[in-house]
């Protein structure tokens, strides 16, 4: 007889996701590898679950292409920046951090932003407070960013890409965002 809520049921996309993972990272595809990819993997998702986030919006292909290719813009453009800002003899930056609150309330929208933003060179999110939906972000040179509310309003923008190519009509609305096609 077994006692209910013992057993859980073992989530084997993850465990192979995991596993995949934890082979790439050796660099060696082995039987010993692959067996300690699914051992960790199975620890791992059955010792260590994460509260489980609900998403209710739908994949838009043209704005997540958007977001993509911003993100990648984003991504070089602020490398050659920081690389700038490093060369620059002499010159000391002014960092900041600055809290933005976003629109959705989100715990994946929240998180999704969070990642990106720190993706890119020159910012760091080092809070993300999920009752509030604020993210506090540490931009390197304020004025290298336009200023504090420039930096605020890439972190806006990057969670208006998110939500436009994720979320729901529904939430759209709710985050003050009218879904696309949408005309007032």
């Amino acid at each position: 007889m077994r006692p209910t809520g013992v057993v859980r049921h073992v989530p084997w996309w993850e465990v192979a996701w995991l596993t995949a993972v934890w082979v790439l990272l050796w660099g060696d595809v082995s039987v010993g590898n692959v067996l300690t990819g699914v051992l960790l993997g199975v620890v791992v998702t059955l010792g260590l679950r994460m509260a489980p986030i609900s998403f209710h919006g739908h994949v838009r292909p043209l704005a997540l292409a958007r977001l993509v290719g911003r993100f990648a813009l984003d991504l070089v453009r602020a490398s050659f920046e920081v690389a700038a800002i490093a060369l620059r003899p002499g010159y000391t930056p002014r960092g900041a951090v600055i809290g933005i609150e976003l629109r959705s309330h989100s715990d994946l929208y929240l998180t999704l932003t969070a990642e990106l933003c720190s993706l890119v060179p020159g910012s760091l999110v080092i809070e993300a407070h999920r009752l509030t939906g604020t993210l506090y972000v540490h931009v390197l040179d304020v004025a290298w960013s336009g200023g504090v509310e420039a930096a605020r309003r890439q972190v806006l923008d990057q969670e208006e890409r998110v939500l436009r190519a994720l979320a729901s009509d529904d939430e759209l609305a709710a985050a003050g965002l009218l879904p696309a096609g949408v005309r007032r």
